[in-house]
């Protein structure tokens, strides 16, 4: 079948090579495209670009190399505020406007947890942003810094706001396996999260169909407990799973403890009718047994649209 909205090449410029956009800049690569971006470490820099991958160092106190963005088409920010601001916008705002001519689409991943506590109810794109925390509150600016981007130069600003990541590496099933799981039992709370390649795919549809001006949630069907979440992990891996152990914000670090104090339900409903994005694990269900199955078999997840 021909997809309606192709997604030819370009080059993307990524602020932040992390886990999250290593994996978009590995597909698009594969379609053609020339991938750039920043990492803080020199070393990091080295290894990325003899993979292939153009990268510079970045950090707040070391500004982009001159010809960083030249021949960028497509542009993404995962950097996240510090406690001065966005360092993205910063250092290179002026650098970024000037390319509105140029760039086709700007994205930024944020974070849901600009809505704030809503004590367990739903929230969508147009739900007010009500962040309590000193994080939260740092990402509502850091969104309203790209925003302008949009409302002033005319960039193609897309803003997009993810719950907690897993994938490969980085879920349940993982921490089971290294002993590190918990589960905690907070009566009445949930979590929102998001497997890595459904991140990719919707990016890659954002890409293919950019829509400047509107936020995303990209975020599974069923938010959910984390201890259900652990202990599904521990069944696929055929191992008991840790006690339930009752909240104590003692008992966690600062971090943790500060993941319990809000409690929300996020849709994706904007995702799937109006960008049209089907969810390859619509649930962490079919994410981890998709993990233990690339595992069983030497084959990766596949991300389609």
């Amino acid at each position: 079948m021909i997809d309606p909205h192709p997604l030819p090449a370009g080059r993307l410029f990524i602020f932040g090579l992390g886990y999250t956009s290593l994996r978009l800049a590995d597909r698009l690569r594969g379609l053609g495209w020339s991938v750039a971006g920043t990492t803080r470490g020199a070393e990091k820099a080295a290894a990325l670009r003899v993979s292939g991958i153009d990268a510079f160092t970045f950090d707040r106190d070391r500004q982009l190399a001159d010809r960083a963005l030249a021949g960028v088409t497509h542009l993404l920010s995962s950097v996240p505020p510090d406690d001065k601001g966005d360092p993205v916008l910063d250092m290179h705002r002026a650098d970024i406007a000037a390319r509105a001519g140029t760039l086709r689409w700007v994205g930024y991943l944020s974070t849901t947890g600009v809505y704030g506590d809503t004590g367990g109810e739903w929230v969508d794109e147009t739900s007010p942003l009500a962040a309590a925390g000193p994080r939260g509150q740092r990402r509502v600016a850091a969104e309203q810094g790209w925003i302008e981007l949009h409302d002033g130069p005319g960039l193609p600003v897309h803003l997009f706001r993810l719950p907690g990541i897993y994938g490969p590496g980085r879920s349940a099933i993982d921490s089971v396996r290294a002993g590190t799981a918990r589960r905690i039992d907070k009566a009445g709370q949930v979590f929102c999260r998001i497997h890595v390649d459904d991140i990719v795919g919707a990016l890659m549809a954002s890409m293919a169909q950019p829509m400047p001006g509107t936020a995303w949630n990209i975020v599974d069907d069923e938010p959910a407990p984390a201890a259900q979440v652990v202990e599904h992990a521990a069944r696929l891996l055929g191992v008991e799973p840790p006690p339930l152990e009752p909240f104590d914000p003692a008992s966690l670090s600062a971090m943790a403890a500060s993941f319990y104090a809000d409690n929300r339900r996020v849709r994706n409903d904007r995702l799937k009718q109006v960008l049209g994005y089907r969810l390859v694990h619509p649930t962490y269900r079919e994410g981890l047994a998709a993990q233990v199955a690339a595992e069983t078999h030497g084959i990766g997840p596949v991300t389609r649209r």
